[in-house]
């Protein structure tokens, strides 16, 4: 029985070993790819607060004697004035109760609508709130066009501003709004949070869009520039054999990421049509200077001539959305 078990599976053992091969030689070859593609990235900003022009959200204790705590002397316990009158307020009685009753009201709505205004920091003073979009556009790897437009804003960008940064929104919003023959995935993300719970957030989605770049091999962050020479760049794609002439390999993409953080209240459609992802890239390229907090720009692959295939795209950006 043994050697009959033997003899049937001998003939599959080569077969075996030479698919095994060959998947290892694919998926190391894959990884490699991954780990050797870079990206671009342009941005800078900071989540400072807002000068603090409003009062204090506490109520200020009392110095006054004899109302239990208020403003204004002379009955009533409960801190503000008495109106008296032949109907209404009579020194503490029924009058005193709804007086309470209204005063409570009227804290209870004022209290929902600094809630609703955003968050009180450690001195009691409320900050806004802050919203956090991400917009992501596939397009066509023939869009060299806007590797180039992506190309020249990071080598000459100033980042070191609100005012350049509010440039660098509006020319890369621009530069995917006059391209839409070439979108064919989108999607968009958006939160909103009081100032420190926005700065993490902010954060959180940076790090997750740069964690898919094997390096950044250029970069303009608050007015530093770094990037890597042209001849180091093209060895280790080469190296990684992720260097591919669109000519030779069709239907590859380049995807773009804008992560915006703005004051107030910024809203953003689900993408199920081109309708849509323009309506967002428009909305987000439409935040102007003195709402902008925080920008990042990212792009990969950043070099021309680079591109993700549709494995590639499948697996780094599952969410977005043919459209």
């Amino acid at each position: 029985m043994l050697k009959m078990l033997v003899q049937l599976v001998k003939p599959l053992v080569k077969p075996l070993m030479v698919f095994a091969l060959m998947a290892m030689l694919l998926f190391s070859n894959a990884s490699g790819a991954l780990a050797a593609r870079g990206g671009g990235r342009i941005g800078g900003g900071s989540f400072r607060a807002p000068a603090r022009t409003s009062m204090p959200s506490r109520a200020p204790s009392s110095s006054y004697p004899g109302g239990g705590g208020g403003y204004y002397p002379g009955g009533g316990g409960i801190g503000f004035p008495l109106v008296w009158g032949p109907t209404f307020f009579v020194g503490g009685g029924f009058g005193g109760l709804f007086s309470i009753l209204i005063f409570l009201s009227i804290a209870s709505f004022i209290v929902r609508s600094f809630r609703g205004r955003g968050e009180t920091d450690e001195y009691g003073y409320t900050t806004p709130n802050i919203s956090i979009a991400k917009v992501q556009v596939g397009l066509l790897s023939s869009a060299r066009g806007l590797q180039a437009d992506l190309q020249r804003l990071g080598e000459t960008a100033n980042t070191g501003s609100t005012e350049g940064l509010t440039q660098v929104l509006q020319e890369t919003t621009l530069s995917l709004l006059r391209h839409p023959e070439y979108w064919v995935y989108g999607g968009t993300e958006m939160s909103q949070a009081g100032l420190n719970a926005a700065e993490a957030q902010f954060n959180r989605l940076a790090l997750s869009e740069r964690s898919k770049f094997g390096e950044e091999t250029l970069s303009n962050v608050n007015n530093q520039l770094r990037q890597a020479s042209a001849q180091a760049a093209i060895a280790g794609a080469e190296a990684g054999g992720v260097l591919t002439q669109s000519e030779q390999q069709p239907g590859e993409y380049i995807v773009v990421t804008l992560l915006v953080a703005a004051q107030g209240s910024l809203k953003l459609p689900t993408i199920n049509t081109s309708d849509d992802l323009r309506q967002a890239i428009s909305q987000v390229g439409a935040v102007s200077s003195d709402q902008l907090l925080a920008l990042e720009v990212l792009w990969t692959p950043q070099m021309e001539g680079d591109t993700l295939s549709s494995d590639d795209m499948l697996t780094e950006y599952p969410s977005l959305r043919l459209v």
